[in-house]
């Protein structure tokens, strides 16, 4: 399992996470993503990009007070 850590990208994280799901994993890998979620709004965009690339969601929860991670499988 791998851990992605898109915080440093503030909100502009969904290029760099459907590259990603799209190209560095494998069919069946399990990986985590981190990202800041400031509004709350990248918690749904991320969940309909994840579903959009073909990947399930295992999981979605908040991680402190900005952070989120979204479980996901190929």
């Amino acid at each position: 399992m791998k851990r992605y850590d898109l915080r440093h990208l503030k909100e502009n994280f969904d290029d760099r996470m459907k590259e990603i799901v799209t190209n560095e994993i494998t069919a069946g890998e399990v990986i985590i993503f981190l990202f800041e979620i400031g509004d709350f709004s990248p918690i749904q965009r991320s969940a309909d990009l994840i579903k959009a690339c073909g990947c399930e969601l295992i999981n979605s929860l908040k991680f402190n007070e900005v952070d989120w991670t979204l479980v996901v499988r190929k």
